[in-house]
């Protein structure tokens, strides 16, 4: 599928891939008005934020693999430097295209309805950015825990902050629950789980894209990644980036798709729960079995964890991985699998990070390096981990 190389910002670079991109074509835009579109929101953005969406580096991690004492050829996705400093802007962003596509063609999204997210910190912080970019009502819905500094910043960018206690008679995250209470009411989805807004999902294929395509740029024609360890919370993250990188495969940048590793909490790990279920004790995997029990009944292996107890990656430590089927049949079409890593490996891979690299990463944000501490590749695999902030 081409691309449009000639622009930094992946929104316009890989306009063909979106969904958004085809949904504006078939209702008769034409591609000049798209990109006018796209632009128009980014700089709206970039008001804000002080800078716009671009692609973010690919950097050699061998200072990092060396320190933690591993055989293997690591490569790092930088994408602190991202809008909101993390990959849940472009989860939003690639929505608020959806919305900008749907409800006022050639122009931005509709004001008039209020629009509701349930978040830990860094998809609020994402969120309102680009709502009050595009003056935007928005309602945040955050555990009691969430990180001050970061209700600070949601407040003046002029999100409303509700904190959201559990209740003794129910199950599931307090704060997911809600912001569905909201979207009943009449307030617009703009969270960052693909199971209440399938569009969500979109937006992150783009680091799928941007890895393919840095990769093939530094190895010469079609690139190889053995494996990729991804941190997984709610499951969105995980399902785009699976997503963008078969794209590349198709695409032609890799030769073939890498293994997903999908990364959670010991302390509170849902998606390694419902895996361990579908493989069962022998630990054999059949593809088409699991898949067909997993959809026949999700209630069976997916499952609220109960009052999960905190964890040093908090942005992940998800009472249910909602968008899980689309990260099982990722790790299943790849050889790949789910695994916990420790607190103590949450630790050590953040203090690793923060020694041997010059990324301001987060504590989630280096989650997959914690897997790979856990579970480490075969020596001399090419790895992948993406960075957020």
């Amino acid at each position: 599928m081409p691309d449009d190389l000639t622009s930094e910002n992946p929104f316009v670079r890989y306009r063909e891939r979106l969904d958004s991109y085809l949904v504006a074509l078939s209702n008769g835009w034409s591609d000049a008005q798209f990109v006018a579109l796209v632009e128009q929101m980014d700089t709206a953005v970039a008001a804000v934020e002080g800078h716009g969406f671009a692609r973010t580096p690919l950097v050699a991690g061998s200072a990092l693999a060396k320190a933690a004492g591993l055989d293997c050829k690591l490569v790092i996705k930088n994408d602190t430097g991202n809008v909101g400093g993390s990959h849940k802007s472009r989860h939003l962003f690639g929505l608020a295209l959806h919305h900008a596509v749907a409800d006022s063609p050639g122009s931005s999204p509709s004001t008039s309805q209020p629009l509701a997210i349930a978040s830990c910190g860094n998809a609020a912080l994402s969120a309102s950015v680009i709502a009050a970019a595009l003056g935007q009502e928005l309602h945040v819905f955050v555990p009691t825990w969430a990180d001050q500094s970061i209700v600070d910043r949601l407040q003046a960018n002029g999100a409303t902050v509700n904190a959201c206690e559990r209740r003794d008679t129910e199950l599931g995250d307090p704060a997911f629950l809600r912001y569905r209470e909201a979207v009943e009411a009449g307030a617009r989805p703009f969270t960052v789980q693909g199971s209440e807004v399938p569009a969500v999902i979109e937006g992150a294929r783009t680091l799928g894209w941007e890895i393919g395509e840095e990769l093939a740029t530094a190895q010469g024609a079609t690139a190889h990644i053995d494996v990729i360890y991804l941190q997984v919370g709610g499951g969105a993250f995980a399902t785009a980036v699976s997503m963008g990188l078969l794209d590349a495969v198709d695409g032609g940048w890799l030769n073939a798709p890498p293994r997903i590793i999908a990364v959670q909490p010991e302390v509170a790990h849902p998606l390694v729960r419902a895996w361990n279920l579908l493989v069962g004790a022998n630990g054999e995997v059949d593809a088409t079995a699991i898949m067909q029990a997993a959809r026949a009944n999700p209630d069976a292996y997916m499952t609220a964890w109960e009052n999960p107890p905190p964890s040093f990656a908090s942005g992940i430590l998800d009472d249910i991985t909602y968008d899980w089927l689309g990260v099982l049949e990722a790790m299943v079409r790849t050889g790949g699998r789910a695994i916990c890593a420790t607190e103590d490996q949450f630790h050590r891979a953040h203090e690793l990070a923060l020694q041997a690299t010059d990324i301001a990463a987060s504590p989630t944000g280096t989650s997959g390096f914690a897997g790979l501490l856990a579970q480490p590749p075969a020596a001399g695999e090419r790895a992948v981990l993406v960075f957020t902030g």
